[in-house]
């Protein structure tokens, strides 16, 4: 199916790795520019450098900032109208979580949590807002968590901030409808440097990767007994921002392998 991306203008946020490298790959593969951006300096300019060499020098444009940083991400959203000549499509990624229970998080970890999960999403919307309006096609995918809805016990600050986000999402879709569309992916467990990181943490180093990831989905109880791959959000990230979606918005869309037990 032709997504109708063909020389749109995408851009993503934690775009050098994972789920959002996965989504920058095909936005590419689906004949798009994009302009992605995340923290690394070293990381991401060896993905920039491979990308161009895939795709070529002129699709593709990536910077290493924060999104925390508005200065910067205002800056970015400048250079890449300039460069592409506007932007059709937004993908928040940004972010990570944050294990601790409510007895184990102190308020500065809860300031520092909120602070990233709001303010990753809104200094980008806030610096391409107006190109998305000039687009005829203007759309915002922000990736989020089925901790939105299920908080686990062990991520209490993470559940409460991924929560607070999806409601400032469903409102955005309302505020900034019809001009731009808003949806959100509710992400379960996917394989991404965040599970990877714990595996090469693992209590017992003689366990292989595939008996590890296999006794986690057994644990977290996945009717499909697996863990995602970044691939799989990445193509419904890519349909959500496309044409092919022009009748969607407000929508949260669940990827998690069946996991979820709200209703």
């Amino acid at each position: 199916m032709d997504l109708g991306l063909q020389d749109k203008t995408v851009v993503v946020t934690g775009g050098s790795s994972g789920i959002g490298l996965a989504a920058v790959r095909v936005f590419l593969q689906e004949g798009a520019r994009v302009a992605f951006c995340a923290r690394g300096a070293p990381r991401l300019h060896a993905v920039l450098d491979g990308l161009r060499t895939e795709f070529g020098a002129d699709r593709v444009h990536a910077k290493a900032f924060s999104v925390l940083d508005g200065d910067a991400v205002r800056t970015f959203a400048d250079e890449v109208t300039a460069l592409f000549g506007g932007c059709d499509a937004l993908v928040t990624n940004a972010g990570q979580g944050r294990v601790s229970t409510y007895a184990g998080t102190a308020d500065d970890d809860w300031r520092e949590e909120l602070e990233l999960k709001f303010f990753s999403q809104l200094h980008p919307i806030r610096a391409f807002e107006s190109a998305l309006r000039a687009s005829d096609q203007g759309a915002i995918v922000a990736v989020n968590s089925l901790l939105a809805y299920q908080p686990e016990p062990h991520m209490v600050c993470t559940s409460a901030a991924r929560a607070g986000v999806q409601n400032l999402l469903k409102s955005l879709s309302t505020e900034l409808a019809p001009t731009i569309r808003v949806n959100s992916l509710l992400l379960g467990l996917v394989d991404s440097q965040q599970w990877q990181t714990r595996f090469e943490a693992r209590a017992d180093q003689s366990q292989s990767r595939a008996d590890w990831y296999a006794k986690l989905a057994q644990q977290k109880k996945i009717p499909l007994q697996r863990l995602g791959t970044p691939d799989e959000p990445a193509r419904a990230i890519a349909f959500l921002a496309s044409p092919a979606a022009s009748y969607v918005t407000g929508a949260r869309l669940e990827i998690s392998g069946g996991v979820s037990r709200f209703a």
